[in-house]
């Protein structure tokens, strides 16, 4: 490659070179194709490319293999043959800086939000709520921010729910009618979400971007691998979580325009988990991100086996292809094959539906941008071989990069500081502190203990009593008087 071969990435090689132009590289871009077809060695090469022009990259590994990047690629005559064919000058295995990740925290550095920052409608997607439930949510969320209650993890997002629904009426006259059956749905929701893993997702330490934009003291930029393999038996919090990592790029990157080289790339493998399913309202949050994500200086791939995965507004925006073979063994097969070769530019020498089927492994359709970001003609070209090792890393290879990762130390031990779930338990034990206490009940005695119970003498008489002993005063006085009377007689 020459000098002016610095400022391209080389992707392979056919009837002539195929590159890609670093000032268009967030142009955004797409690999599809066919399982087993090559798409994953793709994504590697590209990957090592942004690497080595001191480009930070972020890919979702969804099946372990892009694990062994952080190894160099062992020896193999085949390869040599390849770099050699398609004119790859100084091809020699070499390993690229790594950095791993992982939202359950097992095969990497963990990764955090706070449910504030994940916000109601992305949560809303997540938990699959229904309209009605995520207009409760939004409720729940603006009642935090009124009340000056932070939500960090599941735990506050939960007790927040269950105060505003023990105090709907309140709420009610605030913000509308706060429907106690969504505040349950929403609770039910939320306890799937933490059996699936969830819960280690929300929290703090938070996630700081700029430890996803890092370079290496030789320049190089680190490339970011999140462990998906596990994250991808729940496709929703894989999507959603994707979805959220470009929500706050957009929102916390400035405006740069078209940079030399992008600030940022982004690899986004079984890109269709983005969109399956999705509300029209979040497809169009992801259109928008994508149109103006690039002037952040981000650039953003998906990774597809069919192109007509990908919403058509997004398909759109996508510059830089590589489209591996494809099969047309239906009628629906037929019609997308037509269709993604009606989309690259024609190339005279070349039938591209004919050809989108007959590709080997390792070979690609590929047209890039150029010039002043117009799409160049369609190539078929031999992916150029990778550096570092294809396939997946041993665990005590990955163990080894954690332990020499930048960021080590600082996300692997979780805070819990206080929030939303202590401050409403504060509340709720003031409240029982200041209320005044309830006079004793008096207490009650089965007629059975009543009986057994020892009488003490009392000193009131009974009506019967008053009466015999009134009687036996006047009959007392009667006797005393006759006696007296016939004392004082015989004197006289």
């Amino acid at each position: 490659m020459t000098g002016s071969d610095a400022e391209k990435l080389f992707i392979g090689a056919g009837e002539k070179p195929a590159y890609m132009t670093l000032r268009l590289a967030n142009r955004h871009g797409l690999i599809a194709g066919a399982t087993g077809t090559g798409k994953t060695v793709t994504l590697q090469i590209l990957a090592e490319g942004f690497a080595d022009a001191g480009v930070p990259v972020v890919l979702s590994d969804v099946k372990g293999d892009l694990s062994g990047m952080c190894v160099e690629g062992a020896a193999n005559p085949k390869l040599d043959a390849r770099a050699k064919e398609i004119g790859l000058d100084g091809y020699k295995p070499r390993s690229v800086p790594v950095v791993f990740w992982d939202l359950f925290g097992e095969k990497g550095h963990p990764i955090r939000t706070t449910i504030s920052e994940m916000g109601p409608l992305l949560l809303s997607r997540l938990l699959d709520l229904t309209d009605a439930q995520e207009g409760t949510l939004s409720i729940v969320f603006q009642a935090a921010d009124d009340e000056g209650l932070l939500l960090l993890d599941l735990k506050d997002l939960r007790a927040l729910l269950q105060y505003v629904g023990e105090n709907r009426e309140k709420f009610a006259v605030r913000y509308g009618n706060v429907n106690t059956a969504s505040v349950g749905a929403i609770q039910r929701s939320l306890l799937t979400l933490e059996q699936q893993g969830g819960e280690s997702f929300f929290g703090e330490p938070a996630l700081d971007l700029r430890d996803l934009m890092r370079t290496g003291r030789d320049g190089r930029g680190f490339v970011n691998v999140l462990a998906a393999d596990r994250l991808m038996m729940n496709p929703r919090l894989y999507a959603t979580f994707l979805l959220w990592l470009l929500s706050e790029l957009f929102e916390e990157l400035p405006e740069v325009g078209d940079p030399e080289k992008p600030h940022l790339v982004f690899f986004f493998d079984e890109a269709h988990l983005l969109f399956e399913d999705a509300p029209k309202a979040l497809l169009d949050k992801v259109e928008q991100v994508v149109r103006l994500i690039r002037s952040k200086g981000v650039g953003i791939y998906f990774i597809s086996q069919n192109p007509m995965d990908i919403p058509e507004d997004v398909l759109g925006q996508l510059g830089n292809r590589v489209q591996h073979a494809l099969r047309a063994f239906t009628p629906k097969d037929q019609k997308v094959l037509k269709a993604t070769a009606e989309t690259f530019r024609r190339n005279p020498k070349l039938n591209v539906e004919t050809a989108l089927t007959d590709l080997g492994v390792g070979e690609a359709l590929v047209s890039t941008l150029e010039g002043k970001g117009a799409p160049s003609m369609v190539e078929r070209v031999l992916i150029r071989p990778p550096c570092s090792r294809m396939g997946p890393a041993s665990d005590a290879e990955r163990k080894a990069a954690i332990d020499a990762s930048p960021v080590r130390g600082r996300y692997d031990k979780a805070l819990d500081r206080e929030s939303a779930y202590e401050t409403l338990i504060q509340r709720t034990e003031k409240t029982a502190q200041a209320a005044p206490a309830p006079a004793p009940e008096p207490s009650r005695t089965s007629s059975r203990q009543q009986a057994e119970k020892p009488r003490r003498p009392s000193n009131r008489l009974s009506t019967v009593e008053v009466v015999m002993r009134e009687v036996g005063r006047t009959l007392g006085r009667e006797v005393i008087r006759g006696i007296l009377g016939s004392i004082f007689k015989g004197r006289r």
